[in-house]
């Protein structure tokens, strides 16, 4: 049993390793207020972007700050909505504040929170829902990612519905499941009480009914992260290659600089997971090739883990011709040839691809009312979202 004292230190070293920094005056906000969105049991604050060039059609990219962070602040540095006025993609912020978290922490690790049909779940469903009524975005097409805490909500939102997201993305966050309590949060986040990948799966395969497919999951993470232990990175990995049904040595390894990538690929040679280390970096969203602005727990490093992020789900266009993923890895420049998974593992399990969770969707009908609210109302009760 933890005590109150051990508690307060907790709390205050959390704060301390967050830093004095606060959402304020001055930050470039190019973002719009949703309203109207349903009953939002979550109270949480809703922004979006839709660039000049959007089509009907298009994706939508849900993206969850960290911790001390606001909706605007986050675009305005890691370049999300610069990125979408180049590629044609809708952007959704669900965006916390002081009543819910006086650190506008999203509540990753409160049950009421974390459950489909509840809490800041349910009221982020009930946003990108709003979203694809009232823009006609594409619903094979829905993407959420996040930093920090706002990583730890994207993995609450792939596991509790999975059916909704093409693809993830997970920034210095947490395994789903992993703590439902403050002390539980803070021993996750340092990487303390190890769960197997049995239990990582059974935490997943809890959060909902869905069957498959399943959502393609990127997982970022700093070598030198003293805030959220890089050892999560590997439960993140471990979570997801359980539902894809992979084994655990990857398909594909590079070393690229100061990035050490790995991919599993399913059976179709479909990249369906990929973690991303960056050496020596600490906790934050790396940031370069000129996309987003450096700044708290946003780190220039050469590399936009936001662009990677958006080629990875196939909503913007790489620079370079994609490489096949296949079973070889470019380490230190030289390509070695790997064996295959079936070579690594007899018999091993093939899997059809997965990139668009489409089985479990549901369209909802037209609305025979006038005016937006009322349709997005109507979409919300047919997709069981409202009451």
């Amino acid at each position: 049993m933890k005590t109150m004292s051990d508690m307060i230190a907790r709390l205050a070293a959390f704060r301390g390793s967050q830093g004095a920094h606060f959402p304020g005056a001055g930050v470039p906000d190019r973002l719009t207020t949703l309203t109207d969105f349903g009953s939002n049991p979550g109270r949480l604050k809703s922004r979006f972007y839709l660039p000049a060039n959007l089509t009907k059609g298009a994706p939508l990219v849900v993206v969850l700050h960290g911790c001390t962070q606001s909706a605007a602040g986050y675009d305005h540095h890691a370049g999300w909505s610069q990125l979408a006025d180049r590629a044609g993609f809708a952007l959704l912020f669900p965006e916390q504040h002081h009543g819910n978290n006086p650190n506008l922490c999203f509540n990753w690790f409160r049950p009421g929170d974390t459950r489909r049909d509840a809490g800041e779940a349910l009221s982020i469903r009930q946003m990108i829902e709003a979203m694809i009524v009232a823009n006609g975005l594409d619903r094979d097409r829905i993407f959420v990612t996040g930093l920090s805490a706002g990583g730890a909500m994207a993995s609450v939102m792939l596991a509790t519905y999975p059916e909704v997201f093409a693809g993830g993305a997970i920034i210095a966050g947490l395994a789903y499941g992993r703590a439902s309590t403050v002390p539980e949060a803070f021993d996750c986040m340092r990487g303390q009480g190890a769960a197997s990948k049995e239990e990582l799966w059974a935490l997943l395969r809890e959060a909902s009914t869905h069957a498959g497919p399943w959502p393609r999951i990127a997982i970022w993470q700093g070598t030198a992260d003293h805030t959220v232990a890089p050892s999560n990175a590997e439960d993140i990995a471990a979570q997801w290659r359980s539902v894809h049904q992979l084994d655990k040595a990857p398909t594909r390894s590079e070393v690229l600089g100061v990035r050490a990538k790995h991919s599993w690929c399913n059976a179709a040679g479909e990249a369906v997971i990929e973690l991303n280390t960056i050496s020596a970096m600490g906790h934050g969203t790396p940031l370069g090739d000129g996309l987003g602005v450096p700044g708290p727990y946003m780190l220039e490093v050469g590399i936009s883990s936001t662009r990677e992020i958006a080629q990875f789900w196939g909503i913007a266009q790489s620079r370079e011709e994609a490489v096949a993923c296949s079973a070889t890895a470019v380490i230190h420049g030289k390509l070695v040839t790997l064996p295959s998974p079936a070579e690594r593992t007899p018999g091993i399990k093939k899997v059809a691809p997965a990139i668009h969770a489409t089985a479990s969707r549901r369209t909802p009908p037209a609305s025979d009312g006038s005016g937006v609210k009322k349709i997005i109302e109507d979409a919300l009760r047919a997709a069981g979202l409202m009451r």
